[in-house]
Parts: structure tokens; C-alpha cells; sequence
């Protein structure tokens, strides 16, 4: 197994994806949302590249069927049903229906990982269920953090570092890029203590300045669901919720690094 993180939306482009695991991390919120609105009982999300494209796609589903939700700078787009917030998305609000989602970071990741083979969503708070998903699909993974307006996110690169952790750990024979080596060492740093997040991270310190602070509590609550949404046909949906370590064939722990191979 191959482990690779991509750091910043920057290198997607150059991704080679096909035959492999895709994993989307946007913490601060969308991958948190998605696993909120999973667990809540939702249908199927729909990730699109703008509101525009979501306005359209939900006109063409049948009435009361389809939820709007997404945001633009951390704020509610102006005629949604939902914002980005995962306290939004509760079973009397989302069970059932289809969401169609848009975002300003985290969508676009979700686009470009519906390339792979298989695709997953992870965060914080399911992030010992998404490794158990990786795990078993027995593939190279590539984790792709969304970042903040192109750029990096720190708390993105420290959930997809957890992952690196778990996998690294688990994987007899793992190579990890140079990327995945720097995410790893900063989910170490992190791991004992990621209400730090909410000072470090400039994002969160912004969500809370605009009245965000219990997203921000909430996305940095780790391990709280079992539920790994994974990608099918062009959606979302919620998988079967992961617990222990069923069908994962590796257990000697093994970390190499080495020549990083052409991507």
C-alpha cells in the first residue's frame, strides 16, 4: 500500500487517482457535514461545483425531494435550505432526502475524488471508521485535503495525518510520500490535544468570529460516528457504520519511506 497525502488543492490536477482509494478531508466543515447529514439519515448527497449547477440539478428532481445546502464564505447561500453547519443536519431536517451540496472548498475535492476507484469521506469525527474503510479496500490511498481558498488547511493535514497514522500502523509494507510522512507528524502533535485547532487554525479562529464557535467545537470532536459515506455514481452515500477491524488483512505494523514514486 501507497500512502499519499495531497496537501493543498493546488497539486490535484497532477493526481493520478484511477485504481486507487480516494479519501476527501474538509474538517472545517464539509466532510463533517456530510458524515452529520449521513448519520441523520439523509438519502444521498450530491456534491456540485457551484450554486448554480446545484440550483439546476435539484429542479430536476421531484418536489420535496431535494434539499439545497451549501455555502460561500462561511456563509449560507441566500436561498438554500441548509447551510454548511453539521449542527443543521438532524434527522427531522435531512432523513430521507437528497442533498445537494455546494461548498467553497470542500465540493471540489469531492469532485476530483470521484475519479478513483473507490472514494471515501473522513473528518475528525469519523476518522478511526474511515481508516478501517482504507484498510479494507487494499489499495494505494491517496488522502485529499481541501484547504482553505487553494491553500493549505491545518487541520486538514492533521485528520489526514490521523489517517496516515492508522494506516501506517496497520499496513505491513507501507510506503508513505514525503507529504504523508509531514502530515503524520502533525497529527502526532495534535492527536492529545486538538481543541488546539480552534487557536491554531486560522479558519476556525474566522468561523468563530463570525458566530461559529459550536461548528468549530463540533468538527474537532473526534471519533463520535461510525458511519464512512463513500462515492456511488456521481453521489454520496452512507455507508454501513465500520466497528473493529473486520475484513482488514493486514496487521503487522510497518512504516517505509523511501523514493517517492512518479505522480
Amino acid at each position: 500500500m501507497r500512502l499519499h497525502v495531497a496537501l493543498s488543492p493546488t497539486e490535484f490536477p497532477s493526481l493520478a487517482l484511477d485504481g486507487g482509494a480516494a479519501i476527501v478531508v474538509d474538517v472545517l466543515r464539509a466532510t463533517t457535514t456530510v458524515v452529520a447529514a449521513c448519520a441523520a439519515g439523509c438519502r444521498r448527497i450530491v456534491p456540485m461545483g457551484s450554486a448554480e449547477a446545484a440550483i439546476a440539478f435539484a429542479a430536476g428532481l421531484s418536489p420535496g425531494k431535494a434539499l439545497l445546502a451549501g455555502e460561500r464564505g462561511g456563509e449560507r447561500i441566500a436561498g438554500f435550505d441548509l447551510g454548511n453547519s453539521p449542527l443543521e443536519f438532524t434527522p427531522d431536517r435531512v432523513a430521507g432526502s437528497t442533498i445537494v451540496l455546494t461548498t467553497t472548498n470542500g465540493t471540489a475535492a469531492m469532485l476530483v475524488a470521484a475519479s478513483a476507484r473507490v472514494a471515501a469521506v473522513a473528518a475528525l469525527s469519523n476518522v478511526e471508521a474511515a481508516g478501517r474503510w482504507a484498510l479494507e479496500q487494499e489499495r494505494d490511498v491517496t488522502l485529499l485535503c481541501a484547504g482553505e481558498q487553494g491553500g493549505f488547511s491545518l487541520e486538514d493535514a492533521v485528520c489526514a495525518g490521523l489517517l496516515v497514522g492508522r494506516l501506517a500502523e496497520a499496513a505491513r509494507g507501507c510506503r508513505v510520500t514525503d507529504a504523508a510522512v509531514a502530515a503524520l507528524r502533525l497529527g502526532e502533535r495534535y492527536a492529545p490535544q486538538l481543541g488546539r485547532l480552534a487557536e491554531d487554525s486560522s479558519w476556525a479562529r474566522r468561523l468563530a468570529a463570525h458566530g461559529r464557535g459550536a461548528d468549530v467545537a463540533a468538527c474537532l470532536t473526534r471519533g463520535t460516528s461510525e458511519i464512512v459515506p463513500r462515492f456511488e455514481a456521481g453521489s454520496i452515500v452512507p455507508g454501513p457504520a465500520l466497528t473493529g477491524l473486520a475484513g482488514a488483512t493486514h496487521t503487522e505494523p510497518g512504516l517505509r519511506t523511501g523514493p517517492e514514486p512518479t505522480r
